[in-house]
Parts: structure tokens; sequence; C-alpha cells
């Protein structure tokens, strides 16, 4: 069984991003910033104490880990970080070793990358290295955990493990699995506008009224303070769909692969800067004639 615990008043922070995150190397990325001084990543770095900190990359859901890890390896080292290891986890007796518990007890930062995230809840859930990153999250008020793509839905405790966005919104189209439990009150799903995954975030809510969906679109992210507040950073938009008040949810009643209605959802756009409280469910926007800003 995983290592739970309700993370309200967390002391950590969390940064989930929704993928393809600006990593300064002037590739074609559909949502990228002009300059990865003012990117995702420089959010990471500044949150955790900055470029002496020690950050610990864990590519364990890529399918080429090593190439990933080597990647970031050479986008924190353009931000001037010089103490940025990667942990190679391939599997789950990986997370149990001496080396790893030091360098997650040591870690100012601890980022995953993208790929698949079955394979972090799989690999790392129920852990000794998991069991580390949560006491670590809920009672030190400067560690960081960072996650891009995969790495961010396996923040959440209900997680969305796939499902096809052609199929969007017939029941069983989106499949859950037990993610890491660090952010149990949200279900993230990333790449959500390129990827067109508003059905299949939308299935999940069905599923679970009681928690927020968040779809991050690519090179933009959270950051998460004490489990609950909420400041979208980076160039694309979060969408966040509120259940709580649906008035018409028949997901319970119908045999799979028919389609769903739900009446009375929830949802707010949100940019840069703009916050969500997740104990009140509220946002606040910057005003309409403020300056556009990155920190």
């Amino acid at each position: 069984m995983f290592y739970l615990q309700i993370c309200g008043m967390a002391k950590g922070t969390l940064i989930p991003i929704g993928g393809n995150e600006d990593k300064g190397d002037g590739l074609t990325e559909n949502y990228s910033l002009d300059f990865i001084e003012q990117g995702i990543l420089s959010h990471v770095v500044r949150e955790c104490g900055g470029t002496d900190s020690l950050i610990v990359v864990i590519p364990t859901a890529s399918s080429i880990p090593e190439e990933v890890g080597e990647n970031y390896l050479d986008a924190f080292q353009k931000l001037g970080c010089n103490n940025v290891l990667v942990l190679d986890i391939r599997k789950k007796e990986d997370s149990e070793t001496a080396h790893a518990i030091d360098l997650i007890t040591r870690a100012n930062c601890v980022m995953f990358s993208g790929g698949d995230q079955s394979k972090i809840a799989k690999k790392i859930g129920g852990t000794a290295i998991h069991k580390i990153l949560m006491d670590r999250y809920q009672e030190d008020k400067g560690f960081v955990i960072a996650g891009t793509s995969a790495g961010a839905m396996a923040m959440s405790n209900e997680m969305i493990a796939g499902g096809s966005s052609t199929e969007a919104f017939i029941k069983g189209a989106v499949k859950m699995y037990t993610g890491l439990g660090l952010a149990p009150g949200i279900m993230f799903d990333t790449h959500f506008i390129m990827r067109g995954r508003f059905g299949r975030i939308s299935e999940a809510v069905a599923k679970h009224p009681e928690l927020i969906g968040i779809g991050l679109a690519e090179d933009t992210g959270l950051v998460i303070k004490e489990g609950n507040d909420l400041k979208v950073i980076g160039s694309g938009m979060v969408i966040i769909f509120d259940g709580s008040s649906l008035v018409h949810n028949n997901e319970k009643i119908l045999e799979p692969g028919t389609p769903m209605t739900i009446t009375d959802l929830k949802v707010h756009v949100l940019s840069n800067s703009d916050r969500f409280s997740l104990t009140e469910r509220k946002v606040t926007v910057l005003p309409i004639d403020a300056p556009f800003e990155f920190d």
C-alpha cells in the first residue's frame, strides 16, 4: 500500500509542469519562452534556493532515461546550477538503495521527468524514497518537488494513467491508477491543449467530483504552496475543472463505452500569475491593466 497522508498545509513546494518546458536549447517547441532565465526551470531553481542547491533529476518515467537525464543536466547548467545529479531508477529495488535514500534525503529539489507516469507510481510508490519525499514535503519549507508531463501527473493520488482523446467523454476512456499522493486533492493532466484532453479530465472529474481537475498546457506550470495556494507560471494556460456543484452526473449508472453527461461543471481558464485556492475553490486574477510578468 502506498504511503499516503493529507497534504494540506504542507511546508514544501510542488511545481507540476505541463510538458515541453523551455530548456533553452533553441529547438522549436510550440509553447516556449524567449529566454530560459524567464522560464519554468528558473522558477524551480529559485524556489529550491538558487544555483548552489542540490537538484536530483529522476528520469524513471522515460523510455530513454540516460538521454533525458543528460538533457536536464545541460538545461540546469545553462542556468548556472553546479550541483545537479541524476538518480536513475529502473526497478522498484533501486528506490530502496542507500544511494537513493541519501540523495533524496539531502536534495533541495527533486525533479521528475516526462514519459509514462505509471512507471513512477510502480517503481517509486510505497518505497523508502517515497516515504522520504512525503515526509520532507510535509515538514521541510525549502524542499521542492517538480515534475513535468508524467512527472506532474504522478503527483496526484487518483492519477490519470492513460486514455484516448479521440474517445473523450465515453465512460471508460480514461484509465486511472494510484499515484504518489503528493497532491491528493488534485488530478493533473498535461500537454492539455496540444493533445485535446478536455474530455479525458472531464471524465476523471465525473468519477471523482470531490477533486479538482487541472489541465496544464505545455511550457506552463503551477507553484503550489502549503498544499493549497496555486500560482500559474509559464507561457500557456491552466484549465481548472471544479465538479463540486455538478447538478447532473450519470457516470456511476452508465455502462462502459457509453457517452456521458454532466452539467454545471465549473471551468476556469487561468494564465501567468493567476492564482487558485484549493480550500476556498476561489480564483484570484491579475487586473486587466496589470503588466504581464513572469515572476
